[in-house]
């Protein structure tokens, strides 16, 4: 007589270990839920801070701090009246410049105030140490020249300082905005996917587990120095860590539905859906994760760190996703899913052999069965209206602006620092609020001075300090420091400087940490595009087996960038009118949609390979476009919808790399995954596993798909 249920054992195993895996979640959960609110008190968000150690104005950086005895950024205070300044105005912002010189992070020396040739404005600087104090200072500021202008005085901050804290301020409450927005988008989409009020729940729950286990690695990492986190590192590790572990949760409840209609034991289908998820899931998992740690061949430190932030992001949602969200659903069993309860299927249906689920599948989403069968019936006409549109697409790529963006354009509302750049543009040498900073040896200060007062673009010279041997010469352009023309200066003026003997002189300041971020980003484009190719090549032949197929997944997560691009060119550049973007995006936006769109690409292919092992490559296409297709879209659209949570930070470059990746994943799962590979694969059949084979199982092992009229 054979058992009526589990052994003992085998059935205090079934309760403990989902038992032992929420104990273990829940307490990680617990400690490292507080480090997802402390990662923004360890943000670095000063532009020089991301500076490679071998940079003109990282060298200018330290040479300042050694002739200054500390490091300092500059804070312009502007005021304006259109009357004219009073002598009381100007007697007010001496008495409150003069008041902050000397405390809390603030330097002793000041600057003016200096009136306008035209009247209509005057403009005083201070030094301030550019610490994680620095944004509370320029507040504190703010305050005292707020609270005491005189009626109808316009007063404004800005400089390196201000910039810094109006960015900061920018950022503020970042975490929590993206947990509920991002979550709230989530919760939605599973709710209309699933149909059910619980299953969502355990879903959203995993990817917070997720998210609270990547947070406490990062905060240990960033805390010791290990890497540097700033603002888009941690928003875009928040984003991809909720869409991945929604991502994976699909795949892994979708096949455990199908394990249910088999079997009665909940166990048993948990088991049997684990198991054909995990080799999928990690290959996926693993190639994002060697994707993203190319990031480490970049020169700067901000994209450099993002790479193991965001691949750690990757690894809590794999883990999550495959031991947490398990633990959370074998104990509730089948009523997950209510009201949509799975039933197990009576009669020829039911027994366990593999591939039956996809049957299964076929049956409850009989319009994707009807897509795969239109796609094998006539593979040449998608290939070619695919190809069609995304070539018409990717025909706009050249026009994608990446020059770099002022940073006063950063913001996308307005801000103090935007304003009082504006004024000094008005009123002073635009140039005044952030001057080039020379270097140079004391017996050439003459020389250096000379030469740069002959430099095009170059307002004013004056020497500012001297010590150990070195002198540091300030250099005001004419044109606002974040421009493009500045940038130009700073060129000409390096080249003006670099040519005076034995002045061993360097140009530094904001326009010059500003150009030499520009030529390093450019760099690691030109370096890291590539090796993603190769990296994600080489894990697509392991995979598969195969060469034929890796080069064609390749082609197309390409082409599908390309044409993500072109559409981010026409929205940007004529819809919404940005004035260009970051020298970084496309190397971010590269990154990302070909880590993540050979991701889905990946769950495709795996299960054609499975299902092209009982009757060819013919057959198995439709079939395992008709398995994967719902739960695939179903994942495109939530990783699409988390990317473009990023939106509600009024930054340009989330905005833009929100939008770049949203478009990008939508493109690629509906358009390249859902109609371009498979009518390629059907166009090339058994050839496409070259030089193998798919392999081929005894006729009978696997049921496969019967789609209606099939």
């Amino acid at each position: 007589m054979e058992p009526r249920g589990p052994e003992p054992a085998r059935r205090r195993r079934r309760v403990l270990l989902p038992a032992l895996a929420l104990l273990v979640w829940v307490a990680l959960a617990g400690v490292g839920g507080s480090t997802i609110g402390a990662l923004s008190g360890l943000q670095q968000n000063n532009s020089a801070a991301w500076l490679p150690e071998d940079a003109e104005s990282a060298h200018v950086l330290r040479a300042v701090e050694q002739i200054r005895g500390s490091d300092t950024a500059s804070v312009a205070v502007v005021a304006e009246r259109g009357s004219g300044i009073t002598p009381q105005d100007r007697a007010f912002l001496s008495q409150v410049l003069r008041s902050a010189a000397g405390t809390g992070g603030f330097g002793d020396d000041v600057l003016g105030p200096l009136r306008s040739a035209d009247g209509a404005a005057i403009v005083g600087g201070l030094g301030v140490v550019p610490d994680d104090t620095m944004p509370s200072e320029v507040a504190r500021l703010r305050v005292a020249l707020d609270s005491g202008a005189p009626p109808g005085l316009s007063v404004h901050i800005g400089g390196e300082a201000g910039v810094v804290a109006d960015f900061t301020s920018a950022i503020a409450g970042i975490d929590g905005m993206l947990l509920v927005v991002a979550g709230c988008v989530v919760m939605v989409i599973l709710v209309v996917v699933y149909r059910s009020p619980l299953l969502p729940l355990a879903v959203l729950l995993s990817a917070v587990g997720a998210l609270a286990s990547s947070s406490l690695v990062v905060y240990w990492l960033a805390d010791n120095g290990i890497v540097t986190i700033d603002a888009q590192s941690q928003g875009i590790m928040f984003i991809l860590v909720f869409g991945a572990a929604t991502d994976y949760a699909l795949l892994l409840v979708a096949r455990y539905r199908e394990e249910l209609a088999l079997t009665p034991d909940g166990f048993r289908a948990m088991r049997r859906a684990w198991r054909a998820t995990i080799a999928p899931v990690a290959a996926s998992g693993g190639t994002v994760i060697l994707g993203l740690l190319c990031m480490l061949l970049s020169q700067l430190q901000s994209n450099r760190s993002l790479g193991p932030i965001a691949a750690i992001g990757i690894v809590g949602s794999l883990l999550a996703t495959m031991t947490f969200l398990p633990a959370m659903l074998l104990p509730l069993g089948r009523r997950v899913f209510w009201p949509r309860v799975p039933q197990v299927l009576p009669g020829p249906a039911a027994p366990s052999v593999p591939g039956a689920a996809g049957e299964i599948v076929a049956a409850e989403h009989p319009r994707w069965w009807r897509l795969a069968r239109s796609v094998r019936d006539h593979p040449r006409r998608y290939t070619a209206g695919a190809l069609i549109v995304l070539f018409a697409l990717a025909a706009f790529a050249p026009q994608f602006r990446a020059g770099g963006v002022p940073q006063s354009e950063v913001f996308l509302r307005e801000v103090d620092s935007k304003a009082a750049q504006r004024i000094i543009g008005d009123h002073f040498p635009a140039g005044a609020a952030a001057p080039a900073i020379i270097i140079t040896d004391d017996d050439e200060v003459p020389e250096t001075t000379a030469a740069a007062r002959r430099v095009d673009g170059v307002a004013a010279v004056r020497t500012v300090a001297t010590a150990g041997g070195q002198t540091e010469i300030d250099a005001v352009l004419a044109d606002p420091p974040d421009s493009d023309s500045a940038l130009d200066t700073v060129g000409r003026l390096r080249d003006a400087v670099h040519a005076v003997p034995g002045a061993d002189a360097a140009v530094g300041g904001m326009s010059a940490v500003q150009v030499d971020v520009r030529a390093t980003s450019v760099r690691d484009r030109t370096v890291i595009i590539p090796v993603v190719l190769a990296v994600v090549l080489l894990v697509l032949i392991l995979l598969l087996r195969s060469l034929a197929a890796p080069v064609m997944l390749i082609l197309t997560v390409v082409l599908s960038f390309a044409s993500a691009l072109g559409a981010s060119a026409l929205v940007f550049n004529h819809l919404l009118d940005f004035p260009g973007s970051d020298p970084a995006m496309p190397l971010f936006g590269f990154v990302f949609l070909v880590a993540l769109g050979i991701d889905y690409n990946i769950f495709l292919m795996t299960r054609v390979r499975e299902e092209s092992a009982r009757d060819g490559t013919v057959a198995g296409v439709p079939r395992a476009l008709a398995v994967t297709g719902g739960v695939i879209t179903s994942a495109g659209v939530v990783l699409a919808a988390t990317f473009a949570s990023l939106s509600v930070i009024p930054l340009l470059f989330l905005a833009q790399i929100s939008f770049i990746v949203a478009f990008g994943v939508l493109l690629d799962t509906i358009v390249v995954r859902s109609l371009l590979v498979p009518a390629l694969a059907l166009q090339i059949g058994d050839r496409i596993w070259w030089p193998g084979a798919p392999g081929r199982r005894p006729k009978g092992t696997t049921v496969g798909i019967r789609g209606p009229g099939s």
